[in-house]
């Protein structure tokens, strides 16, 4: 249903100052204590707990356990989630994306986590157009007041602008960005008390507070409309002459929490009738949805929600629409070349030369046994040597979150950004065999190897990083002289002198520590039994304090007792909670 300008401008019934201050009395609502008790009350009533670290320290072991009670504590997860709102929704959504810390039968359950929830008044849509939009409800001719879609973050509506195309109205749901923020405060110090419990090996290995960090980085961008729309107009500006089958909407306007952009009339990938493309066309969109993929990664960018219900084919041009550009981030061009290295040896068949590249995204703790690890990334990459379309085995994000679990169950450091990558890859190839099935997805992406090899040459040999080259070396000419003049100095004065610091691992650190409280205890009861014996000497037929010899000693031999049983106790827990690895 449409409403008119003149229902759209603000009427006599349509309070925008009571609006503004129920929206203010919401927000006022939102604090920390409140939050941190419904988190707590909603983990406890679910029966969570601390079963979280466990499971990944399980996944870790390859010990995962029984299925069906991970299923269990995935849907309890996914129900408490749901309860607690958009931030853990879209924490959920993130935790999906890290099968190589959570068993599976918990990302499958998290899969299920619903991000459509019941839209919002549209007086208050009304109130944060009004408010953010220099005309305010003036800039539209007409819009509707249900909403094309109604998320967690954010509700699009269907508008015409005044003299005008229709449009999509994007509006960030007035308290989100509170919630998100108190929210995240909370979960970073339950991530560091979990990253605490966690066994040493798996601390060194694995930074929670790390990866609460970036979902809550890209969780801000999320709901910042600017960087959104600067985005797709970077992606529209780039990349669009590469791909002329894939396309990004024009964006008419944006502030903080309103994006104005082309209204799409079309399909979602899922659902366009087959007949109304080709074959041709299918391939061509297919082919050039890959290919923007890998070329915008290779350029430092990816797209973690690629999947069919971001991306409409549009009735009109028979292009494909990526609409959506929320969950999108950046990364080290140098990391995307190894994967694309990574992916050429291994249509090579050359398994060894692609586990040392993988290699070179982990960084080895002290815990790591780099020969084990090399030999499980190569019998990893051999299984995905000639891989047929439609196997499990040829899906690049897959084979990226297979060696992201090897790496952090080899006890190595791995960049958090890497399964959202993988994410992206998986949904664009699910994407890609929607559209076209009949042709290979990993074939199309190993088929772009001749670009591939442009990026990569191209970044290693331009004018910047052969000018940085140049003038490294030019420094190092000019300083030569003058630093090994100062060597020989300092040689020649006997003034050479070598600092040696010693750094202790965890589980080192942790022995000492044990046996110099066990030490403790021990002299603490022997001491008291040798008191109580010079006080009972001391006092043959006195008292102390009060008490007869008898008393003493008994209080004395009670003390000991107490003191040697719980020093058994400690013994006997420490080799029980003993790390099983």
């Amino acid at each position: 249903m449409h409403a008119s300008l003149e229902t759209a401008k603000p009427k006599p019934a349509r309070d925008f100052a009571a609006i503004g201050a129920a929206i203010e009395e919401e927000l006022a609502a939102i604090t920390a204590g409140k939050r941190r008790r419904k988190i707590i009350a909603t983990l406890v009533k679910n029966g969570l707990g601390m079963v979280l670290g466990d499971a990944i320290a399980r996944k870790l072991r390859g010990n995962e356990g029984d299925k069906q009670y991970l299923h269990h504590i995935g849907r309890r997860l996914r129900l408490a989630f749901e309860e607690l709102g958009p931030t853990f929704i879209k924490l959920g959504q993130v935790l999906v994306t890290r099968q190589d810390l959570l068993p599976e039968p918990i990302t499958l359950e998290l899969e299920k986590l619903l991000d459509r929830v019941p839209p919002i008044e549209f007086a208050k849509i009304e109130y944060i157009l009004e408010r953010e939009l220099p005309d305010g409800l003036e800039t539209f001719e007409w819009i509707e007041e249900e909403p094309l879609g109604s998320a967690s973050l954010a509700q699009v509506y269907k508008a015409k602008l005044k003299d005008g195309p229709v449009v999509a109205v994007k509006v960030v749901r007035p308290t989100v960005e509170k919630l998100f923020r108190t929210d995240i405060a909370i979960i970073k110090k339950m991530a560091a008390r979990l990253q605490k419990r966690l066994p040493p090996e798996l601390q060194a290995a694995l930074d929670l507070g790390g990866l609460v960090q970036d979902y809550y980085s890209s969780a801000m961008d999320e709901l910042d409309m600017t960087e959104e729309a600067r985005k797709m107009q970077e992606m529209k500006q780039k990349y669009e002459r590469r791909a002329e089958h894939v396309t990004v909407p024009h964006v008419y306007e944006a502030t903080k929490n309103v994006l104005i952009m082309e209204y799409i009339d079309g399909w979602l990938i899922k659902d366009f009738p087959v007949d109304v493309l080709t074959f041709e066309d299918r391939v061509n969109i297919m082919i050039d949805l890959v290919h923007h993929y890998v070329q915008t990664m290779l350029d430092g960018h990816y797209h973690a929600d690629a999947h069919g219900s971001n991306i409409m084919i549009d009735k009109r041009t028979k292009k494909a629409v990526i609409i959506d550009w929320g969950m999108t981030g950046r990364m080290d061009s140098i990391m995307a070349q190894i994967l694309m290295r990574v992916i050429l040896h291994i249509q090579l068949n050359q398994a060894e030369d692609a586990a040392e590249v993988f290699m070179e995204l982990m960084s080895p703790t002290i815990y790591t046994d780099v020969v084990k690890l090399k030999d499980e990334l190569r019998t990893l990459t051999l299984n995905y040597v000639s891989a047929h379309q439609g196997s499990s085995r040829y899906n690049y994000g897959r084979l990226v979150l297979e060696a992201t679990a090897i790496g952090l169950r080899n006890y190595c450091k791995v960049p958090n950004g890497l399964a959202l990558w993988a994410k992206g890859f998986s949904a664009t190839e699910g994407t890609a065999r929607w559209i076209c099935p009949e042709i290979s997805y990993g074939e199309v992406v190993e088929a772009y190897e001749i670009p591939i090899l442009k990026s990569i040459l191209g970044k290693r040999f331009n004018f910047r990083a052969n000018a940085s080259f140049v003038a490294e070396t030019a420094e190092m000419i000019a300083t030569f002289p003058r630093r090994f003049n100062k060597v020989l100095e300092t040689l020649s004065e006997n003034k050479w002198r070598m600092t040696v610091q010693v750094q202790t691992d965890p589980v080192t650190r942790n022995t000492l520590n044990q046996i110099a409280n066990r030490l403790a205890l021990s002299l603490i009861a022997f001491a008291i039994i040798m008191a109580t014996g010079f006080i009972i000497a001391s006092i043959p037929g006195g008292t102390f304090l009060g008490m007869g010899k008898t008393t003493i000693a008994n209080i004395g031999l009670a003390a000991s007792v107490i003191l040697v049983v719980f020093l058994g106790w400690r013994l006997f827990r420490t080799r029980k909670q003993r790390p099983r690895f």
